[in-house]
């Protein structure tokens, strides 16, 4: 999003949060109104899913209903590992699709020789790639634009949009039932079906600038990120309702990306304002704790061996790895000169880290044995969550790339 909008937004977010605290999110009769107009053919509708098996690590309850279960309940990553691909998505030609927030378009290049191939035109300030629960459609988060581009990651072409108010990010629950829009400015977290696109829920956020999520192992509930009020929440997935709240022990925190540790008991919270990762406990959703990154940590992408997590430091061109089973930082990687990197995905085969640079109108290419910038790629203004297509993994979560 345009950081002054942002700026904007998150005054008036404040302002009115401090008036009514239910007050700071729109009425579901009026989504409702909105988005009376959902497509009901642009989906591609998931496979269905097996029952739940065995309860998987970090939580004691039985799994979602109707979520495949975990491969290696000590790794939920299992299904991530190099290569990996879901029969699915083999034949889809690898590349990487980037949203330029300020040109409203889409650039995709070819990853193995770093050109761009072309430009696709979207909807107004498109946010992030993100590919659907069943790995078919790449969906583009057109947030001003309310609506959703589909691309067809056979053929790289862009289809009919889909009316869908404020999708600044996408999510879908593990059982491919529903997909989840972290409408921002709405303040909402919107629960639609996942077939049409349709409201199933408009769910208040009870915070200002509702935008990143990860899924605890069993699926039961999401932790999410609140940017602009510094809360996180717990969303309980098969109830559709905010089950947890607070309020990060930071002054003006910011929390960005999430994502869950390998064996499940972790959850990393990116805040670009304390410079660091939060650790959480999901399950007790007790206080959590910072570890320091570096300035501006925004984006969090799992390696393929599921072993390290790279973060992205937007505020001054850096990337730390932290080791998943020590819990500390191993390096820090600089990109020569500085930069932004924002947020991205890693390459199918682990070697290479794709990270988007928010204010240089750039995309790095990072080798990941050595921190190395391998090319710097100009494309359009202010590009985003861009999605590294097609990635290992059996179904997929949502934001750029989350998947099990």
């Amino acid at each position: 999003m345009n950081p002054a909008r942002r700026l904007v937004l998150a005054a008036t977010a404040a302002a009115t949060c401090v008036l009514a605290f239910s007050g700071c999110s729109a009425s579901p009769g009026h989504q409702q109104a909105i988005d009376s107009g959902a497509s009901s053919s642009a989906t591609a509708a998931p496979p269905s899913a097996p029952a739940s098996a065995a309860s998987p690590a970090g939580g004691s309850d039985a799994a979602l209903p109707g979520m495949p279960p975990l491969l290696d309940p000590n790794n939920i990553y299992a299904a991530d590992a190099a290569d990996r691909l879901s029969p699915t998505v083999r034949s889809f030609p690898n590349r990487i699709y980037v949203p330029n927030t300020e040109s409203n378009t889409v650039t995709v290049i070819d990853p193995a020789t770093y050109k761009v191939l072309y430009t696709l035109r979207v909807g107004r300030e498109p946010q992030h790639v993100v590919p659907s629960w069943d790995l078919k459609t790449l969906w583009v988060n057109n947030d001003l634009g309310n609506s959703l581009t589909p691309i067809n990651p056979a053929t790289g072409k862009a289809g009919k949009p889909v009316s869908v108010h404020d999708p600044y990010n996408l999510y879908f629950t593990p059982d491919g039932k529903y997909a989840i829009v972290m409408a921002s400015n709405d303040r909402q977290i919107v629960f639609r079906d996942a077939h049409t696109m349709r409201v199933v829920k408009a769910v208040p956020s009870q915070c200002g600038g509702v935008n990143h999520a990860d899924f605890s192992p069993n699926g039961r509930y999401f932790i999410v990120s609140c940017e602009f009020s510094g809360d996180l929440l717990k969303v309980d997935t098969e109830r559709m309702r905010v089950v947890g709240k607070q309020k990060l022990p930071e002054a003006h925190a910011m929390p960005q990306d999430v994502k869950l540790s390998p064996d499940g008991r972790t959850f990393y919270i990116a805040d670009m304002t304390a410079n660091g990762v939060w650790r959480l406990n999901g399950d007790t959703f007790a206080k959590p704790t910072l570890l320091y990154t570096g300035k501006g940590a925004h984006g969090l992408y799992v390696s393929r061996d599921a072993k390290s997590l790279y973060i992205s430091n937007r505020g001054e061109g850096s990337i730390s790895v932290l080791d998943f089973a020590t819990g500390r930082l191993t390096a820090k990687w600089h990109l020569p000169g500085g930069g932004s990197p924002d947020m991205g995905g890693v390459s199918t085969d682990g070697k290479v880290l794709w990270l988007s640079g928010r204010y240089n109108s750039v995309v790095y290419a990072i080798d990941t044995t050595n921190g190395k910038l391998i090319k710097k790629i100009p494309v359009g203004a202010g590009p985003h969550g861009l999605c590294v297509y097609p990635q290992p993994g059996r179904y997929s979560l949502g934001h750029t790339g989350v998947f099990r």
